[in-house]
């Protein structure tokens, strides 16, 4: 195929964001023409004129519409995209300058329909950040299983950083109207649909994620309930390693309670992992003070997820309520799935 690339990008209240992530488009390696597509959903602090700063510079698309989520403005853009390949990009991203370049040249070594990347802290972020691209990226965490070439057998791309065929977004229909977890639902429905897909490890982005633990908190506690409703819409791809943060938190929290009672074998263990855990933030961040916060990071994470999982298996198990009756706040009002 010959790849035409169309990068998609919603953007919502970000015009900050968007200007970094523009000007690292900029510096791309890659020598043939792509396309650069900012769909504004709703925002009341538009990034029109962030945009038009770069409009001498890039072939770039701008629109506006009324807001309805980052899945139905990425359908958007792709609908309305000239490319025949779409690279799907969250707001909060900086793109190394070699991305373009090994992705066409990964798919042109093995073409797939959908691929993913994985995500780096860039240097200039702050401490906090790094952190939490610790928690969300390690092997260590719940994390790592997507950043890893062979830890998976079917790939699993998130929309912060992944590509999808103009023939794959068609066939599909795109992007539900779930958040989080649209990236996921549309993934196992490209599968459905007789399409692979793939990691292109050299095709990652620096994601910029949550800036503080408040928002990092909502963040994964919104993740938790997801898992869930995608089990109950596609049962085939559930698994019991999404259990782990829910039994982990559950654990520890009876180890502390048998501690009180002296039996203190049980709290030693994630002790154990703990030290594990700051040793391996520490090797790979270089900062002891970013290491400590690397593993409290995870606790947010385990915390935030485990929680919303488990309390979405009891609702999703037992109640006789609709997912969107359950979980509103999860649901954009743009489709009708059930």
């Amino acid at each position: 195929m010959n790849l035409s690339f169309s990068f998609i990008i919603p953007v919502f209240n970000r015009p900050n964001e968007i200007e970094e992530l523009l000007e690292s488009l900029l510096l791309q390696t890659y020598s043939k023409r792509f396309e650069v597509v900012i769909v504004e959903d709703g925002s009341t602090i538009p990034a029109k004129e962030v945009v038009n700063r770069f409009t001498d510079q890039l072939n770039i698309s701008y629109y506006q519409k009324p807001n309805s989520g980052p899945g139905d403005s990425r359908n958007y853009g792709m609908k309305l995209a000239k490319g025949n390949y779409f690279v799907v990009l969250d707001s909060d991203c900086i793109v190394p300058p070699q991305y373009l370049e090994q992705a066409e040249n990964s798919l042109s070594k093995e073409f797939v329909h959908c691929y993913g990347g994985p995500d780096a802290a860039h240097s200039s972020f702050t401490n906090v950040q790094k952190a939490i691209n610790y928690a969300m990226t390690s092997f260590l965490t719940t994390g790592g299983i997507r950043g890893k070439r062979n830890s998976v057998n079917k790939f699993q791309p998130r929309s912060f950083n992944m590509g999808i065929s103009k023939e794959a977004f068609e066939r599909t229909g795109g992007y539900g109207n779930i958040h989080p977890g649209e990236d996921p639902d549309l993934t196992i429905r490209i599968w459905e649909k007789g399409y692979d897909t793939k990691l292109i490890p050299e095709a990652f982005v620096y994601h910029k994620r949550r800036i503080d633990w408040n928002k990092f908190y909502i963040q994964v506690k919104k993740f938790g309930p997801v898992r869930p409703i995608l089990n109950t819409w596609h049962p085939k791809t559930a698994k019991l390693t999404y259990w782990f943060p829910s039994i982990f938190v559950t654990a520890f929290m009876v180890s502390i309670a048998l501690a009180f009672l002296g039996v203190i074998a049980p709290l030693i263990c994630f002790f154990l992992y703990f030290l594990v855990l700051l040793l391996d933030a520490l090797y790979k961040t270089k900062k002891i003070n970013v290491a400590f916060m690397s593993v409290f990071a995870t606790l947010v994470q385990f915390l935030g997820y485990g929680f919303g999982f488990l309390k979405s298996t009891i609702y999703t198990t037992f109640s006789s309520k609709t997912r969107e009756e359950l979980f509103p706040k999860l649901f954009f009002k743009t489709k009708d799935k059930s």
